[in-house]
């Protein structure tokens, strides 16, 4: 990627590239058990960045969406990593999305519950990652339902089991897994939502560094790096967001 600028002053004017990086979506980031530092393609388009900008990266590790998106917001970190979501566009600035995943509910294999369709009833209870790109949906399109707020997004199918709740809603990919190893429970067919994954910084930052971020993201797409990440950490079930899908402010 070519400039007529020098973008590291702009994007990371503390010196190093200061990274939020968020654990409570295991498809997109993790820690290496070995080593401790971050894997996964948030990991991967971190130090991308920090390579062409030529320097060195200080993560900023989080267990919680919205703690994450506090960080950034705080400009105590330069870059992270959040599903797009007007509530939180306050004090970011989006870039394109890079991934698609999508968001579904789990139930009980005994449970009446057929279709997403089916859920948004008044004796229903459906438990989600607090601060979750699913809570702040859910918030916005749950009319009878009662919304359960887990601790973190890893805590949901934990917190569904043992206060027996009726649905759990998260990662489509995470509810999987967890179907594998937990006996009596089911996904329901297709999906509720579409997340859209994208990088973000402090609004403060300025024209040149927003176009520099929304570059970085669009090359990665379309040079097949994101689909390249897919193989490199096996994750399955996510998309490639499509070229020239509009950033978010």
């Amino acid at each position: 990627m070519t400039t007529s600028f020098s973008p590291a002053p702009l994007i990371a004017p503390h010196g190093p590239l200061r990274v939020a990086i968020n654990l409570g979506n295991p498809v997109l980031a993790g820690l290496d058990a070995a080593t401790g530092e971050p894997t996964g393609i948030s990991a991967d388009l971190s130090r991308r960045l920090a390579a062409q900008l030529g320097l060195t990266i200080e993560w900023r590790i989080f267990k919680k969406a919205d703690e994450s998106v506090q960080c950034v917001r705080a400009d105590e970190a330069d870059i992270g990593f959040f599903a797009i979501d007007p509530v939180r566009g306050e004090g970011l600035h989006f870039s394109p999305p890079y991934v698609q995943i999508e968001g579904a509910y789990m139930v009980r294999h005994d449970s009446p519950l057929q279709s997403n369709d089916e859920v948004d009833q008044a004796n229903h209870r459906v438990t989600v990652g607090a601060g979750s790109a699913y809570d702040l949906f859910l918030t916005r399109h749950l009319k009878r339902a009662t919304i359960v707020r887990a601790p973190s997004s890893p805590a949901v199918v934990e917190v569904f089991m043992a206060q027996k709740l009726e649905v759990a809603a998260g990662v489509k990919q995470q509810l999987e897994a967890d179907a594998q190893r937990l006996p009596g429970v089911r996904l329901l067919p297709g999906r509720f939502m579409v997340i859209h994954q994208a990088m973000g910084m402090p609004a403060q930052r300025g024209t040149q560094a927003r176009a520099y971020l929304n570059g970085l993201v669009e090359d990665a797409k379309q040079s097949g790096w994101v689909a390249q990440a897919f193989v490199r950490h096996q994750i399955q079930g996510a998309a490639v967001a499509p070229p020239g899908y509009p950033a978010q402010d």
